[in-house]
């Protein structure tokens, strides 16, 4: 994960060094000023737009942790033997199994539950990456269509 991650960024700034180089030589005829304020402009709208797919990315993962959340892989013999051995040997617990059966789907229950939470509070968290660069991106998308 961390590895994808550096290559994303990587890929990221060779991109950008690459548009910079490119949109310098093109446009070398023109005042060096006007150039500046373009890259700027491209740089910025380029920017916000990935922070905006990237929320967007976020919100689908975390709807799909909402709607079906990933399955509890503990199973009904590891959670007895977990227990007992959070228990010691000395201070054995005298639960039916029934009685353990009905933790266990609790327990699960709860990890559902937990999952749903933070699906939920991922989805909040992720529409901050769209609310909040998505002005900034309309802004500069339209100075660079309309330069003035």
């Amino acid at each position: 994960m961390v590895v994808v991650s550096m290559l994303g960024i990587l890929l990221s700034v060779f991109v950008i060094i690459l548009f910079v180089i490119v949109y310098t030589v093109k446009n070398k005829e023109k005042g060096e000023e006007t150039v500046i304020r373009h890259l700027y402009t491209n740089l910025v709208s380029f920017a916000t737009l990935m922070m905006v797919l990237g929320g967007g990315i976020s919100i689908f993962m975390a709807a799909a942790d909402l709607i079906a959340p990933p399955n509890y892989y503990q199973s009904f013999q590891e959670y007895t033997q977990m227990r007992e051995y959070e228990k010691g040997a000395e201070q054995k617990t005298n639960l039916s199994e029934q009685e353990l059966r009905e933790d266990y789907k609790q327990v699960v229950i709860d990890e559902r539950h937990r999952i749903r939470e933070n699906a939920k509070n991922q989805i909040i968290k992720s529409l901050g990456f769209i609310v909040i660069p998505l002005p900034v991106f309309l802004y500069f998308n339209r100075l660079r269509k309309n330069p003035s």
